[in-house]
C-alpha cells in the first residue's frame, strides 16, 4: 500500500477508536479533525460512498454558495453512482485551518475540484468550513458551508 495512504488510514482509524481510550487533548483534537478532513475529501475523489459515510455525521448539510443544501443521503447516492468523476478533490497546501472549541471542531481550506459531472468539465477553487462534532463513536463531519467558485 501507498506510503501516504497507509498514513492517512491509521490517521482516520485512530479518530474512530479515539472514544474508547481517555479524552484527548485541544492539540490531539485538532490533529485528528485534520486528518478525517483531508481522509473525507480523499474519500470524496475515489467516490468512495461507505468511507463518506463513516465519516458524516446522521444529520449532514451542506449549504452551497448558491444557498443550496444538500444532505448525507445525496452526497451519498451520488458517490455510489459515480455522476463525478474528480481529477482534483483536494485542499491546497497550506490553507488547513482547525480550530476546536471542546466538542465541536471547524475546519476551514481553499478546495481545488477539478474533474467531469454531467455538465462537462469543470476546474475551480473554492472556501469551505467544515463543522465537526464529537459523538460516542468519535468525531463526525456534521455541517458544511462551501463559497461560490473564487475568481480565477
Amino acid at each position: 500500500m501507498d506510503p501516504k495512504l497507509m498514513s492517512l488510514f491509521l490517521a482516520t482509524a485512530a479518530v474512530f477508536v479515539a472514544p474508547s481510550v481517555a479524552r484527548a487533548g485541544p492539540e490531539d483534537d485538532r490533529k485528528a479533525v485534520a486528518a478525517l478532513d483531508l481522509a473525507y475529501q480523499a474519500a470524496v475523489k475515489r467516490n468512495d460512498a461507505a468511507a463518506m459515510g463513516a465519516i458524516l455525521h446522521d444529520d449532514f448539510t451542506l449549504v452551497l454558495g448558491d444557498g443550496r443544501t444538500i444532505s448525507r443521503d445525496d452526497l451519498l447516492k451520488e458517490a455510489r453512482a459515480g455522476s463525478i468523476t474528480y481529477e482534483q478533490q483536494d485542499e491546497d497546501p497550506g490553507t488547513q485551518a482547525v480550530r476546536v472549541w471542546g466538542d465541536t471542531a471547524v475546519v476551514t481550506a481553499r478546495l481545488w475540484v477539478k474533474g467531469v459531472d454531467a455538465e462537462g468539465a469543470f476546474d475551480r477553487r473554492l472556501w469551505f468550513s467544515d463543522t465537526y462534532v464529537r459523538t460516542p463513536k468519535g468525531w463526525r463531519y456534521a455541517f458544511a458551508q462551501a463559497s461560490l467558485a473564487l475568481p480565477k
